[in-house]
């Protein structure tokens, strides 16, 4: 065994995996792109006061962010979700509104490693800043429907709910408090710790126990303003303009403190329904001017790219992409031309690989095999005399000889 392996919670992505991964990411960005979205990096840790205005009773800040004193004597954490970092970001830089960001890239939670979640997680998601407007909900959400379709997945359900103005959510806290209390001793003992922190997330319990209180918990449907309510049935009729289905969920409440009016997930029917979460998102109204900046609304998703990877297994869809080799010189006059070969042909932008060490024709050539190379360029001694090359195809076995300083134009035939 190493002396060293990866910590709990993290894991070494190795190709082909970290090949499905980039595709992934590519296959969002230009989603993204092509909606007027564009990349933005935050840094991986940030002054902890960012976070913490996640909620100061969420789990994410109290009991799951990687926070350390840096050696200047700053209190920093390592980033554990990106809508933060955004909105810190636009307060430093104000860019024109609407600003339409999306990202990609790791978060870090302390929290229970096991099958699909980590302790270093990837995800990636957008977001929308300086509107109010409920069609722009509608698009941010089709936005993220129509790149799980896009990937193949179809066994997908858009769960969706609105959690109100500030004034509202708080209404309903203190009903949903009263209720929760009086059924006390009916709820699970974890239950009970959550209700003295956060009332709302009890509803998020999936245990057995709790099934029934929280089925029978008020609807925060009673508890919405009208405003709240018209920007709602506003976000349906856009979903269902964009063709997008929905399940009205008015228990569904999300981890985090910010959100406001709209909120959603997005749950893969495939997956064991304890996990089946693979991204989800909302309005975050407030969460700007928490971090120092003007009242600016905004909305966004973060999609979790291992949930959404087990999700297209489960599925059998978006498997990781096929080795891209084109080329692989084989050169057993002890590596020259190889390196002349491979170099130039690279050049003209062919993916190229070859062996090393001197190896014999024959690992060689199994090497080539093995690589997924469409076709084997071999050099021997005579071929080095000569000035050729052999063109071997590793689909139908056939070659043919031809002049070296020819083979750059004669190799544009095989790859039309």
């Amino acid at each position: 065994m190493a002396e060293f392996q990866t910590s709990p919670g993290t894991r070494d992505i190795l190709h082909p995996d970290s090949a499905r991964w980039r595709a992934f990411t590519a296959r969002f960005s230009d989603a993204a792109e092509a909606a007027g979205f564009h990349q933005i990096i935050p840094p991986m840790f940030e002054d902890l006061g960012v976070f913490q205005r996640l909620g100061e009773v969420t789990d994410v800040v109290t009991k799951e962010m990687y926070d350390f004193m840096d050696k200047g004597g700053r209190h920093v954490a390592l980033r554990p979700e990106h809508t933060a970092s955004v909105c810190r970001a636009f307060v430093q830089h104000r860019p024109t509104l609407p600003w339409l960001v999306w990202y990609a890239g790791p978060n870090f939670r302390y929290e229970k490693a096991q099958h699909g979640r980590y302790r270093q997680f990837d995800q990636v998601g957008v977001e929308a800043l300086g509107s109010n407007d409920p069609w722009l909900d509608a698009e941010v959400i089709a936005l993220g429907w129509n790149f799980f379709a896009g990937l193949g997945l179809r066994d997908v359900k858009l769960v969706i709910n609105s959690l109100g103005d500030d004034g509202d959510r708080e209404r309903y806290v203190e009903i949903l408090r009263s209720y929760l209390s009086a059924n006390s001793g009916d709820l699970s003992k974890e239950s009970l710790e959550t209700l003295a922190r956060n009332p709302l997330r009890v509803l998020d319990s999936k245990r057995d126990q709790d099934a029934a209180i929280v089925a029978g918990a008020p609807s925060i449907r009673e508890s919405l303003s009208d405003a709240a309510k018209e920007h709602f049935a506003t976000v349906l009729e856009g979903l269902d303009t964009l063709g997008v289905p929905f399940t009205v969920n008015d228990r569904l409440v999300r981890g985090l403190d910010y959100y406001r009016r709209t909120t959603f997930e997005y749950v893969s029917t495939a997956l064991d329904s304890a996990q089946n979460a693979i991204g989800g998102g909302g309005r975050y109204d407030g969460l700007v001017e928490d971090l120092g900046g003007p009242a600016t609304p905004g909305i966004g998703f973060a999609l979790g790219l291992d949930r959404t990877l087990l999700a297209c297994d489960a599925e059998g869809v978006f498997a990781a992409p096929t080795d891209s080799t084109d080329l692989f010189v084989v050169d057993t006059t002890g590596g020259a031309n190889a390196t002349a070969i491979a170099a130039a042909l690279r050049n003209v932008g062919h993916s190229v690989a070859r062996a090393y060490d001197s190896r014999s024709m024959k690992s060689q050539m199994k090497q080539a095999d093995k690589s997924g190379a469409k076709v084997t360029l071999i050099v021997g001694e005579s071929e080095a005399e000569t000035n050729t090359v052999i063109v071997r195809s590793m689909v139908d076995g056939t070659q043919r000889t031809i002049a070296r300083d020819s083979l750059i134009e004669e190799l544009k035939k095989e790859f039309k």
